[in-house]
């Protein structure tokens, strides 16, 4: 048998230079460990669970939450034909921020938090964009309850479309299901402010009022579940507490006013229009078909970053209007809300820090600012002035990602204050 020649090539200078920048790129990824790697599964992959209640079980958290999709029935959200696009800095600015007594970088977040995705866009620009856990760009999310703002998203665009004629009205005007019941009888303002006055613990034990709830519209589906919440322990409107179940109360309202899913509403009213590159799903209820509408939404970093980009320049996509600028404020504004859901005046769980306005967190500081929470570490955080959107997606350890002892949400907070310092004041 006749041996193959082989060509050797002689590599040029390039060649060596981009070699060496693989390896330097390779060395310095295998020497960073993401916190609790094989806690959370990396030994077999970050596999996905096989049901809902074993997703959220922490060898399965990382892969569950990009795939929730997979596990369970849900609807999809079409993407826009023309989609909004990012252009990337061609230097990632040196972001510093302050925690512990210690001065600290992106790097050092990503390896002291369980952060899965980090994305910071400013101007229409990304300024940073990492994942963790073998995440990638095309990777969809979990939301968890940053999806009651797209909910009321939508409520501001039935409104806009006089679908909604009111926000004064009350749910079982659009929702005649809810007749009778205590939801039924709350107008949708105060849904949308998590102030109806009932009596709803949500606590995350699986023995509160939201468990109560969950379970029987798992069986019999929202309308049958809001008629277990009897009790007003408040007058509507007095008084914040948040409870899930409102946000599905809104979710019938939406269905009933547009007689569409909130799936199709969304996609046609908002997803498309402020421009999404990749297609998102909500999960939904075998029981009704309703879309689980209080978390459940699941799309990539860069969606969520668009999401908040639209926000941040108060309903509009390259100067057209997609939703009315007097609804975004109404939604953000602390002025615009109550006094006692304002930054520093609204009491929830012990703490005056944050206020809350439609279905969406208001952050104290100068000017406005605003941010979509998710349980386990969730975050959209947006600062219009600065026109500064910052997406944080996780696997915390627990409901409020601090169980572990390493205190994600205080973190989080000096993080989002450190990139903000970088580019203004707080």
């Amino acid at each position: 048998m006749k041996a193959r020649a082989i060509q050797r090539v002689r590599p040029t200078l390039g060649d060596v230079q981009c070699l060496a920048m693989a390896a330097l790129v390779l060395c310095a990824t295998a020497g960073v460990a993401a916190p609790d790697e094989e806690l959370l599964g990396k030994a077999t992959g970050y596999p996905v669970a096989s049901n809902l209640a074993q997703a959220f079980q922490e060898p399965y958290r990382v892969g569950s939450f990009s795939a929730m999709d997979r596990i369970a029935p849900h609807c999809t959200i079409e993407p826009a034909t023309a989609p909004l696009q990012f252009d990337k800095a061609a230097a990632e600015p040196a972001f510093r921020y302050r925690y512990e007594g210690k001065t600290l970088t992106l790097d050092d977040y990503l390896q002291r938090q369980r952060a899965t995705a980090l994305l910071v866009l400013k101007d229409g620009q990304i300024m940073a964009e990492r994942y963790n856990y073998d995440r990638k760009p095309d990777d969809r999310f979990l939301s968890n309850s940053m999806a009651k703002t797209i909910v009321a998203l939508a409520v501001g665009r039935a409104l806009e479309d006089g679908k909604v004629r009111s926000l004064d009205d009350a749910a079982a005007t659009y929702a005649p299901q809810l007749e009778g019941t205590l939801y039924g009888q709350t107008k949708i303002i105060h849904l949308l402010h998590m102030a109806s006055g009932a009596r709803f613990v949500e606590d995350y034990s699986g023995k509160d009022d939201l468990a109560r709830f969950n379970q029987t519209s798992r069986r019999l589906g929202a309308a049958a579940a809001a008629k277990v919440i009897t009790e007003r322990e408040a007058p509507e409107g007095e008084r914040f507490n948040y409870a899930s179940a409102e946000t599905q109360m809104l979710a019938l309202v939406l269905r009933g006013a547009t007689g569409q899913s909130l799936c199709q509403y969304v996609s046609e009213k908002l997803w498309k229009p402020l421009g999404a590159e990749s297609r998102a799903t909500w999960l939904t209820n075998p029981a009704d078909g309703v879309e689980l509408a209080s978390g459940n939404f699941n799309a990539t970093a860069r969606d969520y970053a668009r999401l908040g980009w639209l926000m941040a320049n108060d309903g509009q996509r390259d100067g057209q209007a997609v939703m009315a600028r007097d609804y975004l404020l109404r939604m953000t504004e602390a002025q615009q809300q109550p006094e006692q859901f304002r930054p520093g005046r609204m009491q929830n769980k012990g703490s005056t820090y944050l206020g809350y306005g439609l279905q969406v967190w208001l952050l104290p500081g100068t000017h406005r600012r605003f941010v979509l929470f998710g349980i386990f570490g969730q975050a959209i955080m947006v600062d219009p002035e600065l026109k500064l959107v910052v997406v944080h997606m996780a696997a915390g350890k627990d409901a409020s990602g601090d169980a572990s002892g390493t205190h994600m949400g205080q973190e989080r907070d000096a993080l989002w204050r450190g990139i903000v310092a970088h580019y203004g004041h707080w």
